[in-house]
């Protein structure tokens, strides 16, 4: 299994950060060049794609069905761009690749496909499919007796998908302590704030009624992700949901919180100041 960054809590922190702000860039020129993307959700869930694969995810990209490995599944498939540039800074998939992406025939769609690319857990983009079989691959490991843990992030938009809801009464009544849900808080779906399309509050107490263990994080505060995510299951017996708050965009200053770059694509000038704010 590959080793996580191991050093010291300031020095790993920082590394964290360090790559973070590398798949950032990557993923900009990546959504830049083929001229088509999901930029803001992509700024808002690096952070803590950077955490999870490189501080506490148990996975080795030569061996990438390795059976012992964590599953990490990205629910909110469209952000392509953030996940690719992961698993290529992870080692799963050569750098040079990422240029291809999007293009005809290219391994990289606009949705992620487990035939396709290693470390791709199953296929995700149409909303609400990532959380159900997330739920299955912990219940197969509970059933196998293992310590693999199980991740999977949505999207808060995702949230007012039913399936969500029917894989967390099952994962809740299952006691799927190794499953660990992220909710990407960041306010905003395609076209609109989420509160006006269909209120979520009280996210929190909905899903503590469902049997879950509950926490609030800052989404893109490494040490704090780290901390929540990387803890031991232990002894806790029900699964976990975190609740990331975030926000879209985050990292460039005139797409922060706009949502209008859901799937917008900077132009010239707005690609080379994106570039700059992320050096």
């Amino acid at each position: 299994m590959l080793e996580k960054i191991s050093q010291t809590s300031d020095e790993r922190i920082a590394a964290i950060r360090e790559k973070a702000r590398i798949i950032r860039r990557r993923a900009i020129q990546m959504v830049f060049d083929a001229k088509q993307g999901h930029p803001g959700g992509d700024m808002s869930v690096t952070d803590i794609l950077a955490t999870l694969y490189f501080g506490v995810l148990r996975y080795d990209p030569a061996q990438p069905d390795d059976p012992a490995r964590d599953r990490f599944v990205l629910s909110k498939g469209h952000c392509t761009g953030a996940l690719y540039a992961t698993l290529a800074e992870a080692g799963f998939i050569p750098l040079d690749e990422l240029a291809t992406y999007m293009r005809p025939l290219s391994m990289l769609n606009g949705h992620p496909n487990r035939n396709y690319v290693p470390g791709v857990e199953t296929n995700t983009g149409p909303l609400g499919h990532g959380m159900p079989v997330a739920v299955g691959m912990a219940i197969a490991g509970q059933i196998d007796g293992s310590d693999r843990r199980v991740f999977v992030v949505t999207g808060d938009g995702e949230q007012q998908e039913g399936s969500n809801w029917e894989a967390g009464m099952i994962a809740g009544h299952r006691h799927l302590a190794q499953l660990t849900l992220i909710i990407d808080r960041n306010h905003l779906q395609q076209g609109a704030r989420t509160d006006e399309t269909n209120d979520l509050e009280p996210l929190a107490d909905k899903w503590r009624a469902f049997g879950w263990h509950v926490v609030d994080v800052d989404g893109h505060d490494h040490a704090a992700l780290l901390d929540v995510l990387g803890a031991p299951v232990g002894d806790r017996v029900k699964p976990l949901c975190v609740i990331a708050h975030t926000h879209k965009g985050n990292g460039i200053s005139y797409m922060v919180d706009q949502v209008q770059w859901h799937h917008g694509v900077p132009n010239q000038e707005q690609y080379e100041l994106a570039m700059e704010e992320l050096a």
